[in-house]
């Protein structure tokens, strides 16, 4: 458990150029985590509330693939074809029952959905390059089929009729689908989707115009991002028809105004992935700045935006997966972790009842911070928690910042001489974060996870460490397995995130039970933060 105590504050994630006279962002120099004995980075503080500034909104849910529902239904009617033919080749048994055809129905859709036939992935969707997997989920079906028939009437038994039924159910998908994957092409030629094209300017401006000249894709390009692109006019070549933008600013204006749905990212260069981040190539591309990438691919999906390589960064694309030429291939989000009713349950089975256990050592505390430093026993800050979403975090008072300045960029008060004995005690036995068993019981937290931080924080690392942001595809916890390791307050913040990630990706509820004793005996040896 950490203890990072300051009152709430706007969240703010990219910081972006002044515009004409409203009051600018401010540079100041915060000591972060993990630059220890060097200059500290630059950060922002953000202007005075009303200052003209682009900000970035709440992470947008991932829309749903367009025509999923048709694609499901193509498949529900082309199981009930194929029992109709059954019947029919089986007369004087009727046909098949109810409970039969919604048998097979849902493992057809449940074995499609697991081969990602209902996702889409495909610039310009077409039934051809899905048939070998549409036959081979439907041979299953239909083998389950005749096993199921054979063992309810051994009379029926035989091949005849589940193969004629296999033969109506795979035309009729086929010709289901084709309509499908037709009229959404007609969609995307009709009502193309407004793209930026991340990458170097040369490259990523002939890209864009190959989009502009073959509206089937679906794609408009509004923009180009190249974050090492010069400042002033002279960054945009003469002649193209697209500006190129350089700074977050730019990019985040250009999104919110153009209504960017997808970042296509170009160049040699991998753009870095949920928890890890490849090395520029060899080339000129190995001289650029790939944390720049990373700063643009976070500030992108913080707005929502599909994310996709394209080019040599897409590496072995399948056969259909391209944009005239380019292969072309998705930037997964992280995987989610398995277990999540589980999880929850063991959160509300234990927060409950030690809500109860603990509320005279929660009125104990409550008092002694109002007898030593007056009204505000607790005090609210706005955190960071899975997939992005805002909460408020609880806490017991422990100090009063200066002003909004300090709460919102000071990193750790552990050592601050304004500490009375009541705040420098209950940060030392951890006792400040008892409230947050209420933030577990409301499901804002878990109780094992990664640490929430600020929105501010949560920024500007990261842009600094790859993998930061996809500690975020779990719910943030109260103490988690770098927590049990030492790394808590003023420690580095890469060893947090490579700790967080190793638990997501390895979880289990038996390691929450564990990282919970582990923590009940650290806090009999206290050491704060």
């Amino acid at each position: 458990m950490t203890t990072d105590s300051s009152p709430a504050r706007e969240p703010v994630r990219y910081p972006a150029p002044p515009v004409g006279g409203a009051a600018a962002a401010v540079p100041v120099s915060i000591p972060l985590p993990g630059h220890e004995g060097g200059a500290a980075p630059t950060a922002f503080v953000p202007a005075p509330p009303g200052a003209d500034r682009a900000s970035a909104p709440p992470r947008r849910p991932a829309p749903a693939p367009p025509f999923t529902a048709a694609l499901v239904a193509a498949d529900c009617a082309a199981v009930l074809l194929g029992g109709l033919a059954l019947a029919v080749l089986l007369p004087g048994r009727g046909v098949p029952s109810a409970g039969l055809l919604l048998q097979l129905t849902a493992v057809l859709v449940a074995l499609d959905a697991c081969a990602g036939l209902y996702r889409g992935g495909s610039p310009l969707p077409a039934p051809a390059p899905e048939l070998p997997a549409l036959a081979g989920r439907a041979a299953v079906v239909w083998c389950l089929a005749a096993a199921l028939v054979a063992v309810r009437d051994p009379a029926a038994a035989g091949w005849t009729a589940p193969l004629t039924a296999y033969a109506v159910h795979l035309a009729a998908v086929c010709a289901a689908r084709a309509e499908v994957h037709r009229r959404h092409r007609r969609a995307l030629r009709l009502r193309p989707r407004p793209a930026l094209v991340v990458g170097p300017a040369a490259g990523a401006l002939k890209l864009a115009q190959a989009l502009a000249e073959h509206p089937e894709y679906g794609l408009r390009p509004v923009a180009v991002a190249d974050p090492d692109a010069g400042g002033g006019e002279a960054r945009t070549p003469a002649g193209a028809a697209l500006p190129v933008l350089a700074t977050p600013g730019e990019v985040d204006r250009a999104v919110v105004r153009g209504g960017v749905e997808v970042a296509l990212f170009t160049g040699a260069y991998a753009v870095p992935g949920p928890t890890a981040y490849a090395e520029p190539g060899p080339g000129t591309d190995a001289e650029r700045r790939p944390g720049a990438y990373e700063e643009l691919a976070a500030l992108l999906g913080q707005h929502g935006c599909a994310e996709v390589r394209v080019g040599p960064a897409a590496g072995a694309a399948p056969m259909d997966r391209h944009l005239w030429g380019h292969p072309w291939r998705r930037i997964d989000a992280p995987a989610a972790y398995p277990g999540g009713p589980l999880k929850r349950l063991l959160d509300v089975a234990v927060a409950a009842p030690a809500l109860l256990l603990l509320a005279p050592v929660l009125l104990a505390c409550a008092g002694a911070v109002r007898l030593a430093d007056g009204p505000g026993v607790l005090f609210r800050q706005e955190r960071v928690g899975q997939d992005g979403r805002l909460f408020t975090l609880l806490k017991f008072r422990t100090l009063r910042p200066a002003d909004e300045t300090e709460a919102a960029t000071r990193w750790s008060v552990a050592h601050d001489s304004r500490l009375g004995p009541v705040g420098t005690f209950l940060r030392r036995t951890s006792l400040d974060e008892l409230p947050q068993l209420w933030n577990v019981l409301r499901g804002d937290m878990s109780l094992v996870g990664p640490r929430p931080e600020r929105p501010y924080f949560v920024a500007e690392f990261s842009r600094l460490h790859p993998g930061y942001a996809a500690r975020h595809r779990m719910p943030v916890g109260l103490t988690g397995l770098a927590q049990v390791h030492g790394l808590r307050g003023d420690t580095s913040i890469e060893d947090r995130c490579r700790f967080d990630n190793h638990y997501i990706d390895h979880w289990s509820l038996w390691q929450d039970v564990v990282i919970l004793l582990r923590t009940a005996l650290s806090l009999l040896r206290p050491a704060g933060s």
